[in-house]
């Protein structure tokens, strides 16, 4: 199967795959591809026998952070995710690539080598090991309304790309709802003092402490390290199919709103 790729990148060493984000920034259009492109990736690694370990990392000092609010502001972005087969193909990808991460038979390594923003900090906590560098910050945008200097659009959102389904996992409920309710902000050494993630470590370490894992899983048996894997997730993949839809199409329902109000974002339940 060969991959055409634009928002991510993919190197294949030996039993490791490297599986890299191109930061928004550096696209023409946004990552609007990014969503169904990772689920190709995940799928593609999924059937690869021979690679054992994946580390799934970003460019430039940069894990995933979304465009700028202006970008979010454009009309053409709305139209493009109020059109049908757009949004089925953004939204199914959502899901796609949540589903591939947690059913894969192989370790996937965050290397969180920059901030995790919006969809960012939930493909982080999609990972099952999770190493950050110290400074990065981790934030879920959707709810940010503009506040968030890291970008994100000035409207409300649902949490609709696995937010709402992963970061219950991680949190008490209700620091879970402040993180999405409020676009609270976690440093990834707050994160590790609170035993969310597994290390934060100065960026200049943060290479070695990934590849002192990699090494460490390959030299685990390969079919009981994938089968302990899938009886881990057995939870998490109920949780997913339970509520990842739901908040997909949710979020899906936001956007069509905000097209049918020209870009209002409607702060009241009453009608007009």
């Amino acid at each position: 199967m060969s991959l055409h790729l634009e928002s991510c990148r993919l190197a294949i060493d030996g039993p490791v795959a490297t599986v890299t984000i191109i930061p928004p920034r550096n696209l023409v259009g946004g990552t609007a591809d990014l969503h169904w492109e990772l689920g190709e990736v995940f799928s593609h690694l999924r059937g690869d026998t021979s690679v054992r370990v994946i580390v799934f990392t970003g460019e430039d000092g940069e894990f995933y952070c979304p465009m700028s609010p202006e970008f979010y502001d454009n009309p053409d972005l709305r139209a493009y995710v109020s059109d049908p087969p757009k949004s089925f193909k953004t939204f199914t990808g959502i899901v796609r690539t949540h589903q591939e991460m947690a059913e894969i038979e192989k370790p996937i390594v965050g290397k969180i080598n920059g901030n995790a923003v919006g969809f960012g900090s939930s493909l982080l906590f999609a990972c099952d090991l999770i190493v950050a560098a110290e400074d990065v910050q981790v934030i879920d945008i959707h709810l940010g309304m503009g506040e968030v200097p890291e970008g994100g659009p000035g409207f409300g959102i649902v949490t609709g790309d696995g937010g709402s389904s992963l970061v219950p996992l991680f949190f008490t409920p209700a620091k879970a709802k402040e993180f999405l309710f409020l676009a609270q902000r976690y440093s990834a050494r707050e994160l590790a003092d609170m035993n969310v993630i597994n290390y934060a470590v100065p960026a200049d370490q943060l290479d070695a402490k990934v590849d002192e894992l990699v090494q460490a899983l390959l030299r685990r048996s390969a079919f009981a390290l994938a089968w302990t894997k899938r009886t881990c997730n057995r939870g998490l993949v109920d949780h997913l199919n339970m509520t990842l839809d739901a908040a997909a199409a949710y979020e899906m329902v936001n956007f069509l709103q905000l097209e049918r109000l020209g870009g209002v974002d409607p702060m009241s339940l009453e009608e007009d």
